[in-house]
Protein backbone atom coordinates (compact mmCIF):
# COMPACT_ATOMS: atom_id res chain seq x y z
CA UNK A 1 0.00 0.00 0.00
CA UNK A 2 2.59 2.65 0.65
CA UNK A 3 4.34 1.84 -2.30
CA UNK A 4 1.12 2.40 -4.18
CA UNK A 5 0.87 5.80 -2.28
CA UNK A 6 3.84 6.52 -3.08
CA UNK A 7 3.14 5.92 -7.19
CA UNK A 8 -0.06 7.92 -6.65
CA UNK A 9 1.55 11.00 -5.35
CA UNK A 10 4.52 11.04 -7.60
CA UNK A 11 2.22 10.79 -10.27
CA UNK A 12 -0.11 14.02 -9.26
CA UNK A 13 3.43 15.79 -8.69
CA UNK A 14 4.33 15.37 -12.31
CA UNK A 15 0.61 16.20 -13.53
CA UNK A 16 0.96 19.61 -11.35
CA UNK A 17 4.50 20.56 -13.41
CA UNK A 18 3.77 18.61 -16.55
CA UNK A 19 3.36 22.27 -18.06
CA UNK A 20 6.92 22.82 -17.06
CA UNK A 21 8.25 20.70 -19.31
CA UNK A 22 7.50 22.39 -22.59
CA UNK A 23 8.96 26.01 -23.79
CA UNK A 24 8.69 29.36 -22.28
CA UNK A 25 4.81 30.16 -21.32
CA UNK A 26 4.41 33.85 -21.03
CA UNK A 27 1.17 35.31 -19.88
CA UNK A 28 0.16 38.48 -20.12
CA UNK A 29 -2.52 40.51 -17.33
CA UNK A 30 -3.53 43.77 -16.18
CA UNK A 31 -5.64 45.86 -13.63
CA UNK A 32 -5.91 46.90 -10.14
CA UNK A 33 -2.87 48.46 -8.41
CA UNK A 34 -4.61 48.14 -5.01
CA UNK A 35 -2.80 44.42 -4.47
CA UNK A 36 0.55 45.21 -6.75
CA UNK A 37 2.86 44.71 -3.97
CA UNK A 38 1.82 41.06 -3.34
CA UNK A 39 0.88 40.45 -6.62
CA UNK A 40 4.86 41.61 -8.00
CA UNK A 41 5.71 39.06 -5.06
CA UNK A 42 4.22 36.67 -5.69
CA UNK A 43 5.23 36.52 -9.66
CA UNK A 44 8.80 36.79 -8.96
CA UNK A 45 8.33 33.63 -6.59
CA UNK A 46 6.04 31.74 -9.07
CA UNK A 47 8.88 32.43 -11.34
CA UNK A 48 12.08 31.19 -9.38
CA UNK A 49 10.05 27.74 -9.17
CA UNK A 50 8.89 27.51 -12.72
CA UNK A 51 11.97 29.53 -14.88
CA UNK A 52 9.80 29.08 -17.56
CA UNK A 53 6.51 30.53 -16.66
CA UNK A 54 6.66 34.48 -16.85
CA UNK A 55 3.85 36.60 -15.94
CA UNK A 56 3.60 40.27 -16.64
CA UNK A 57 1.35 42.22 -14.73
CA UNK A 58 0.63 46.04 -15.86
CA UNK A 59 -0.46 47.85 -12.85
CA UNK A 60 -2.68 50.31 -14.74
CA UNK A 61 -6.04 50.48 -12.11
CA UNK A 62 -9.14 47.62 -12.04
CA UNK A 63 -11.04 49.80 -14.87
CA UNK A 64 -8.23 49.12 -17.43
CA UNK A 65 -7.75 45.92 -16.36
CA UNK A 66 -11.88 45.05 -16.77
CA UNK A 67 -11.32 46.69 -20.36
CA UNK A 68 -8.35 44.77 -21.75
CA UNK A 69 -9.78 41.51 -20.26
CA UNK A 70 -13.02 42.58 -22.41
CA UNK A 71 -11.19 43.40 -25.68
CA UNK A 72 -9.31 39.73 -24.98
CA UNK A 73 -5.88 41.44 -24.97
CA UNK A 74 -4.62 39.92 -21.80
CA UNK A 75 -4.52 36.35 -20.74
CA UNK A 76 -6.63 37.48 -17.07
CA UNK A 77 -7.81 40.86 -15.12
CA UNK A 78 -7.86 41.72 -12.13
CA UNK A 79 -9.86 43.99 -10.05
CA UNK A 80 -10.71 45.39 -6.54
CA UNK A 81 -14.68 45.82 -7.77
CA UNK A 82 -16.56 42.74 -8.47
CA UNK A 83 -17.34 43.32 -12.19
CA UNK A 84 -20.91 44.31 -12.51
CA UNK A 85 -24.15 41.93 -14.35
CA UNK A 86 -23.31 44.51 -17.31
CA UNK A 87 -19.73 44.26 -17.75
CA UNK A 88 -20.25 40.24 -17.47
CA UNK A 89 -22.58 40.58 -20.05
CA UNK A 90 -20.50 42.54 -22.33
CA UNK A 91 -18.00 40.11 -22.07
CA UNK A 92 -16.23 37.96 -25.07
CA UNK A 93 -16.17 34.77 -23.03
CA UNK A 94 -17.55 33.97 -19.19
CA UNK A 95 -15.29 35.69 -16.42
CA UNK A 96 -14.74 33.86 -13.38
CA UNK A 97 -13.81 35.79 -9.85
CA UNK A 98 -11.01 34.54 -7.24
CA UNK A 99 -10.46 36.27 -4.35
CA UNK A 100 -6.78 36.50 -3.56
CA UNK A 101 -6.06 38.92 -0.52
CA UNK A 102 -7.76 41.03 1.97
CA UNK A 103 -6.67 44.74 2.25
CA UNK A 104 -7.71 47.82 3.30
CA UNK A 105 -8.00 51.58 1.80
CA UNK A 106 -6.91 54.16 4.53
CA UNK A 107 -7.41 57.90 4.43
CA UNK A 108 -3.94 59.57 4.04
CA UNK A 109 -3.59 63.27 4.74
CA UNK A 110 -0.61 66.12 4.63
CA UNK A 111 -1.97 68.32 7.75
CA UNK A 112 0.29 70.66 8.81
CA UNK A 113 1.46 70.66 12.47
CA UNK A 114 -0.41 67.61 13.33
CA UNK A 115 1.38 64.53 14.42
CA UNK A 116 -1.73 62.37 15.89
CA UNK A 117 -3.69 60.08 14.55
CA UNK A 118 -6.62 61.33 12.92
CA UNK A 119 -10.20 59.87 13.82
CA UNK A 120 -12.45 60.13 10.98
CA UNK A 121 -16.28 59.81 11.31
CA UNK A 122 -17.98 58.71 8.76
CA UNK A 123 -20.37 61.79 8.45
CA UNK A 124 -16.49 63.46 8.31
CA UNK A 125 -15.24 61.49 5.40
CA UNK A 126 -18.35 61.59 3.35
CA UNK A 127 -19.00 65.66 3.98
CA UNK A 128 -15.20 65.76 2.62
CA UNK A 129 -15.27 64.26 -0.35
CA UNK A 130 -18.72 65.87 -1.17
CA UNK A 131 -17.48 69.25 -0.81
CA UNK A 132 -19.69 70.32 1.99
CA UNK A 133 -16.84 70.33 4.43
CA UNK A 134 -13.78 72.08 3.54
CA UNK A 135 -11.98 73.43 6.31
CA UNK A 136 -9.44 71.10 8.42
CA UNK A 137 -11.19 72.87 11.67
CA UNK A 138 -14.77 71.99 10.60
CA UNK A 139 -17.21 71.20 13.71
CA UNK A 140 -16.97 67.54 12.89
CA UNK A 141 -13.59 66.59 12.21
CA UNK A 142 -12.66 68.48 15.54
CA UNK A 143 -15.25 66.95 17.72
CA UNK A 144 -13.79 63.48 16.58
CA UNK A 145 -10.25 64.66 17.65
CA UNK A 146 -10.68 66.40 20.85
CA UNK A 147 -7.09 68.20 22.10
CA UNK A 148 -5.46 68.17 18.64
CA UNK A 149 -5.03 71.70 17.20
CA UNK A 150 -6.54 71.67 13.97
CA UNK A 151 -5.08 74.23 11.26
CA UNK A 152 -8.22 76.75 9.74
CA UNK A 153 -6.26 75.28 6.53
CA UNK A 154 -8.74 74.53 3.42
CA UNK A 155 -8.75 70.63 2.58
CA UNK A 156 -7.33 69.56 -0.52
CA UNK A 157 -9.80 66.67 -1.84
CA UNK A 158 -7.45 63.80 -3.97
CA UNK A 159 -9.16 60.89 -5.56
CA UNK A 160 -8.39 58.35 -8.24
CA UNK A 161 -8.36 59.72 -11.98
CA UNK A 162 -8.48 56.78 -13.62
CA UNK A 163 -10.86 53.19 -13.40
CA UNK A 164 -10.15 52.30 -9.72
CA UNK A 165 -10.64 49.21 -7.62
CA UNK A 166 -9.49 50.99 -4.81
CA UNK A 167 -12.03 53.58 -5.56
CA UNK A 168 -14.78 51.44 -6.22
CA UNK A 169 -14.15 50.40 -2.46
CA UNK A 170 -13.91 53.52 -1.24
CA UNK A 171 -16.81 54.49 -2.64
CA UNK A 172 -18.67 51.58 -1.82
CA UNK A 173 -18.04 52.46 1.99
CA UNK A 174 -19.30 56.22 1.34
CA UNK A 175 -22.37 54.78 -0.02
CA UNK A 176 -23.12 52.47 2.91
CA UNK A 177 -22.48 55.65 5.54
CA UNK A 178 -24.20 58.62 3.87
CA UNK A 179 -27.57 58.54 1.93
CA UNK A 180 -26.21 61.92 0.24
CA UNK A 181 -22.99 60.03 -0.88
CA UNK A 182 -25.20 57.12 -2.74
CA UNK A 183 -27.81 59.23 -3.89
CA UNK A 184 -25.74 62.15 -5.68
CA UNK A 185 -22.52 59.98 -6.06
CA UNK A 186 -22.95 55.73 -5.69
CA UNK A 187 -20.32 53.54 -6.00
CA UNK A 188 -18.24 52.76 -9.06
CA UNK A 189 -14.77 52.30 -10.03
CA UNK A 190 -15.43 55.76 -11.60
CA UNK A 191 -17.54 58.14 -10.51
CA UNK A 192 -18.42 62.04 -11.33
CA UNK A 193 -16.63 63.61 -8.36
CA UNK A 194 -17.66 66.38 -6.80
CA UNK A 195 -14.13 67.94 -5.81
CA UNK A 196 -10.85 67.14 -6.28
CA UNK A 197 -7.69 66.71 -7.78
CA UNK A 198 -7.09 63.22 -9.77
CA UNK A 199 -3.88 61.19 -9.36
CA UNK A 200 -3.23 57.54 -10.86
CA UNK A 201 -3.04 54.48 -9.27
CA UNK A 202 -2.34 54.36 -5.70
CA UNK A 203 1.21 55.67 -6.44
CA UNK A 204 -0.09 59.17 -7.86
CA UNK A 205 -2.76 59.76 -5.02
CA UNK A 206 0.30 59.11 -2.06
CA UNK A 207 2.74 61.37 -4.77
CA UNK A 208 -0.20 64.10 -4.14
CA UNK A 209 -0.80 63.93 -0.93
CA UNK A 210 3.23 63.88 -0.25
CA UNK A 211 3.25 67.34 -1.78
CA UNK A 212 0.39 68.82 -1.09
CA UNK A 213 -0.23 70.69 2.67
CA UNK A 214 -3.64 70.85 3.74
CA UNK A 215 -4.36 67.15 1.47
CA UNK A 216 -6.17 64.20 2.04
CA UNK A 217 -6.82 60.96 0.26
CA UNK A 218 -7.25 57.36 0.07
CA UNK A 219 -5.08 54.41 -0.98
CA UNK A 220 -4.01 51.22 0.29
CA UNK A 221 -2.88 50.77 3.03
CA UNK A 222 0.27 49.09 1.95
CA UNK A 223 1.33 52.04 -0.02
CA UNK A 224 0.71 54.15 3.15
CA UNK A 225 2.92 51.85 5.89
CA UNK A 226 5.33 51.71 2.55
CA UNK A 227 5.86 55.74 1.66
CA UNK A 228 5.75 56.38 5.29
CA UNK A 229 2.68 58.81 5.05
CA UNK A 230 -0.02 59.66 8.09
CA UNK A 231 -3.35 57.69 7.65
CA UNK A 232 -6.55 57.86 10.25
CA UNK A 233 -8.19 55.35 12.28
CA UNK A 234 -12.17 55.74 10.44
CA UNK A 235 -15.32 54.91 12.53
CA UNK A 236 -17.00 51.43 12.22
CA UNK A 237 -20.44 50.55 11.62
CA UNK A 238 -20.42 50.04 15.51
CA UNK A 239 -18.85 53.49 16.74
CA UNK A 240 -15.64 52.60 17.11
CA UNK A 241 -12.68 54.36 15.39
CA UNK A 242 -10.39 52.01 14.21
CA UNK A 243 -6.79 52.05 12.31
CA UNK A 244 -6.53 49.57 9.98
CA UNK A 245 -4.62 46.97 10.62
CA UNK A 246 -4.46 42.94 9.63
CA UNK A 247 -6.80 42.02 12.22
CA UNK A 248 -9.29 44.37 11.46
CA UNK A 249 -9.92 43.40 7.79
CA UNK A 250 -10.04 40.05 9.17
CA UNK A 251 -12.44 40.97 11.36
CA UNK A 252 -14.36 42.81 8.52
CA UNK A 253 -14.28 39.36 6.71
CA UNK A 254 -15.37 37.10 9.01
CA UNK A 255 -19.08 37.22 8.51
CA UNK A 256 -19.19 37.07 5.01
CA UNK A 257 -16.55 33.56 5.03
CA UNK A 258 -19.53 31.02 5.66
CA UNK A 259 -21.98 32.76 3.44
CA UNK A 260 -19.78 33.62 0.65
CA UNK A 261 -21.73 33.22 -2.80
CA UNK A 262 -20.20 30.61 -5.49
CA UNK A 263 -19.35 33.26 -7.84
CA UNK A 264 -17.64 35.12 -4.89
CA UNK A 265 -18.78 38.81 -5.69
CA UNK A 266 -19.19 40.09 -2.18
CA UNK A 267 -18.79 43.61 -0.91
CA UNK A 268 -17.27 43.65 2.99
CA UNK A 269 -17.23 47.20 3.49
CA UNK A 270 -18.74 48.73 7.04
CA UNK A 271 -18.89 45.03 8.21
CA UNK A 272 -20.39 44.94 12.13
CA UNK A 273 -18.18 44.46 14.72
CA UNK A 274 -16.59 46.58 17.30
CA UNK A 275 -13.23 45.17 15.68
CA UNK A 276 -14.55 45.57 11.94
CA UNK A 277 -12.23 47.89 9.87
CA UNK A 278 -14.90 49.40 7.75
CA UNK A 279 -12.97 49.78 4.50
CA UNK A 280 -12.13 46.58 3.76
CA UNK A 281 -12.35 44.35 0.91
CA UNK A 282 -11.44 41.27 -1.28
CA UNK A 283 -9.42 41.61 -4.17
CA UNK A 284 -10.05 39.24 -7.58
CA UNK A 285 -8.47 37.69 -10.05
CA UNK A 286 -10.43 37.54 -13.06
CA UNK A 287 -10.29 34.40 -15.32
CA UNK A 288 -11.86 33.21 -18.85
CA UNK A 289 -13.86 30.15 -17.58
CA UNK A 290 -12.46 29.07 -21.39
CA UNK A 291 -8.18 29.39 -22.37
CA UNK A 292 -8.04 27.25 -25.47
CA UNK A 293 -4.48 27.44 -25.15
CA UNK A 294 -3.47 24.40 -22.82
CA UNK A 295 -0.33 25.26 -21.54
CA UNK A 296 -1.61 28.50 -20.66
CA UNK A 297 -4.60 27.23 -18.83
CA UNK A 298 -2.32 24.69 -17.41
CA UNK A 299 0.06 27.40 -15.33
CA UNK A 300 -3.15 29.65 -14.39
CA UNK A 301 -5.00 26.54 -12.67
CA UNK A 302 -1.44 25.58 -11.03
CA UNK A 303 -0.58 29.34 -10.02
CA UNK A 304 -3.93 29.88 -8.60
CA UNK A 305 -3.43 26.68 -6.31
CA UNK A 306 -0.37 27.60 -5.37
CA UNK A 307 -1.71 31.38 -4.69
CA UNK A 308 -4.32 29.69 -2.56
CA UNK A 309 -1.86 27.48 -0.12
CA UNK A 310 2.08 28.40 -0.61
CA UNK A 311 1.44 32.43 -1.68
CA UNK A 312 -0.73 32.92 1.24
CA UNK A 313 2.03 32.97 3.53
CA UNK A 314 3.40 36.22 1.96
CA UNK A 315 0.18 38.18 2.52
CA UNK A 316 1.12 39.74 5.86
CA UNK A 317 4.53 40.80 4.98
CA UNK A 318 2.59 43.06 2.68
CA UNK A 319 0.19 44.38 4.71
CA UNK A 320 -2.72 41.95 3.53
CA UNK A 321 -4.71 39.71 5.55
CA UNK A 322 -5.03 35.78 4.38
CA UNK A 323 -7.94 34.74 3.04
CA UNK A 324 -11.19 32.86 5.48
CA UNK A 325 -9.66 29.15 5.02
CA UNK A 326 -13.66 28.78 4.09
CA UNK A 327 -12.72 30.46 1.12
CA UNK A 328 -9.54 28.76 0.45
CA UNK A 329 -12.00 25.60 0.16
CA UNK A 330 -14.57 27.31 -2.33
CA UNK A 331 -11.95 28.66 -4.54
CA UNK A 332 -9.66 25.47 -4.97
CA UNK A 333 -12.71 23.76 -5.91
CA UNK A 334 -14.11 26.25 -8.43
CA UNK A 335 -10.73 26.21 -10.19
CA UNK A 336 -12.17 23.56 -11.78
CA UNK A 337 -14.79 25.57 -13.78
CA UNK A 338 -11.25 26.84 -15.97
CA UNK A 339 -11.73 24.21 -19.24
Amino acid sequence: MKRLSLIASLLLGLAGTAFAQGGTVLLNAAGATFPYPIYSKWFDVYHTAHPNVQINYQSIGSGGGIRQLQAGTVDFGASDGPMTDEQLAQSKVKVLHFPTVLGAVVPTYNVSGVTNDLNFTQKALAGIYLGTITKWNDPEIAKANPGVKLPGDDIVVVHRSDGSGTSYIFTDFLSKASGDWKSKVGAATSVNWPVGLGGKGNEGVTGLVKQTPGSIGYIELVYAVQNKIDYGKVQNAAGKFVKADLAGVTAAAAGVAKAIPDDFRVSITNAPGPASYPISSFTWLLIPAQIPDAAKKNVIKDFLKWMLTDGQNYNEGLFYSKLPSLVVTKEMKAIALIQ
